[in-house]
């Protein structure tokens, strides 16, 4: 069963067709990143318009790639929640026009949800239930997923999430964007535990997450570092600064990430313990920082559990993911009308 799956939530348009909820034929992405960079981030306007130029194109190449044509799909979906309205409603208007000329079953899709699923679609040990740990630029949340596609939210963060506090520290610190990679390779470089961030609600005894507050703490840390006349530089000596009146670009980046890391690994494992579950699932973008990765693994070994993430081109957005959770929405039933509709905010459904 092949189902062509359509993501456009934020500024990548990508099209995939997928076999089975697991056999990835073709994942096709487009990039907008050169658009973005100058701007430091996102920006809407921009994002949409260029969904709109490249959304047939992504599409069809898709379709090609796996070798197949519409009349090969038994259905075609789309995220059509949460991201940014513009975007998604690029992605939602094609799927529904070509749902209706193809005579094709619809699904629209939580965009979590299939962050959730791509684990599952490279791990053939992946049991249930287990704690699935999502972050990216857009969302930072703990779930329990159960056999069945089932969900309960453990908690989630109450501010920005933790890719958004990477692209606007990095754009702080003038280093460019998207600030994930850049400062995740800047702080292999650096010392991390240079100088001490907060780590907000770490200890709140909950699962719920804030990060504005260590962003908040680089900017005061900078600002006052160079209002004592304490210069803001890229390059180190042996691990150490190159003089006294130096602070590196890479000792503020290992101590950012430390702290942003600290917490994610603390409270996914809290969390394991208190639910007894022995698979931590790491996804989404910020899945493919190299200190996040290595440290919860770390972390979850030292009670007896398992961490796995998906490879690189399934941390990001793309349609295979969409695709391959649709599948288990299809045999459960699930059928959208051409009303479908986009809506910015999403939260995952709980179901017992």
């Amino acid at each position: 069963m092949k189902i062509l799956g359509i993501d456009t939530s934020c500024d990548e348009t990508a099209a995939a067709v997928v076999a089975n909820g697991k056999e990835v034929l073709s994942n096709i992405v487009a990039s907008q990143i050169e658009v973005h960079q100058e701007y430091g981030g996102v920006v809407p306007e921009l994002a949409s318009r260029k969904h709109i130029e490249a959304i047939n194109y992504i599409v069809h190449k898709a379709l090609a790639a796996a070798d197949v044509t519409f009349k090969d799909l038994e259905a075609i979906a789309v995220t059509n929640r949460p991201g940014l309205i513009g975007a998604l409603l690029v992605g939602v208007a094609a799927a529904k026009s070509l749902a209706y000329c193809h005579n094709l079953p619809l699904l629209g899709i939580n965009h979590i949800e299939g962050h959730i699923y791509a684990n599952y679609m490279v791990h053939d040990d992946l049991t249930f239930p287990h704690v699935c740990l999502t972050v990216s630029g857009g969302h930072t949340l703990l779930v329990e997923v159960h056999e069945g596609w089932r969900y309960k939210v453990l908690g989630s963060t109450q501010d920005d999430a933790a890719g958004e506090v990477y692209d606007k520290v990095a754009k702080y610190l003038g280093l460019g964007f998207p600030g994930g990679k850049i400062i995740d390779d800047l702080a292999q470089k650096g010392n991390p535990s240079a100088i001490d961030f907060p780590r907000p609600m770490r200890n709140s005894g909950d699962y719920q997450f804030s990060f504005s507050g260590i962003k908040t703490s680089v900017r005061y840390f900078v600002e006052k570092a160079r209002r004592a006349g304490i210069r803001i530089e890229n390059g180190q000596v042996n691990g150490k600064n190159t003089d006294s009146d130096t602070v590196t670009v890479e000792d503020i980046a290992a101590s950012f990430q430390a702290a942003v890391v600290d917490v994610l690994t603390y409270k996914s494992v809290a969390a394991a313990k208190s639910t007894g579950a022995k698979t931590i699932t790491l996804t989404g973008g910020v899945a493919a920082n190299s200190a996040l990765r290595a440290t919860l693994k770390t972390a979850a070994a030292e009670i007896g559990a398992e961490v796995y993430y998906p490879p690189m081109n399934l941390c990001t957005d793309n349609g295979a993911m969409i695709a391959g959770i649709a599948y288990q929405k299809y045999q459960q039933g699930l059928r959208d009308e051409l009303s479908l509709n986009a809506t910015p905010n999403g939260a995952i459904e709980e179901k017992k």
